[in-house]
């Protein structure tokens, strides 16, 4: 058995899922604001205000913190945005939805933004991942609005793609940089431009 594989097979007490969790949102403050290749596992640890000792009962190295910490808000996200989006009869009006859903859960977690681009250098592949997840939830929502006959039938993994470069960057732009909500114009602009190319009317 690995290293790794111990520490992901301990059970954990609650207080030990407290102290994970910790070390999770402290991981979260010190990768967002140092960047990965200039955190420590020391700095995590006096984040967390934790022994570096203890870092290690539940993660083998800085890497494996960083992977979780992808996992964490790519679950948390997704689930996030699923829950605002059930029971939305129309289909435009779920999308609707789920964009300012992803503009909140943002706002109360900027550093998501540095982190994840900082994937593409550290972890191809979990970057990869990361948008594989989630472009998933838009396949499937797409496919809903055009069976039901709401949306036209284009290649929605394009279409995919498209929605959720229009969410980041507006959220780049106006959440990430200016600590601000997307201004009710420009959510209005951008869903104006998504329906009018999506809409089967």
């Amino acid at each position: 058995m690995s290293e790794k594989e111990a520490v992901e097979e301990k059970p954990l007490t609650q207080k030990g899922l407290e102290t994970r969790q910790k070390l999770l949102r402290a991981a979260e403050e010190v990768f967002g604001q140092k960047g990965y290749y200039e955190a420590s596992i020391v700095n995590i640890a006096q984040e967390a205000k934790v022994g570096q000792g203890t870092f290690y009962n539940y993660f083998p190295s800085k890497k494996d913190i960083f992977d979780e910490l992808i996992r964490l808000y790519n679950r948390e996200l997704r689930l996030y945005i699923k829950e605002k989006m059930a029971n939305i009869a129309n289909y435009e009006d779920a999308q609707r939805i789920g964009f300012q859903a992803f503009f909140n859960w943002v706002k109360d977690r900027r550093n998501l933004y540095s982190i994840v681009q900082q994937a593409v250098v550290v972890d191809q592949e979990l970057y990869r991942w990361y948008y594989d997840k989630l472009a998933a939830g838009f396949l499937k929502s797409l496919s809903a609005g055009i069976n039901a006959g709401d949306f036209k039938n284009i290649d929605i993994e394009t279409v995919a793609y498209c929605l959720m470069s229009i969410g980041h960057f507006l959220g780049m732009r106006w959440v990430f940089w200016e600590g601000k909500d997307v201004p009710e114009e420009a959510f209005d602009a951008a869903m104006t431009l998504i329906f009018n190319g999506l809409n089967n009317n």
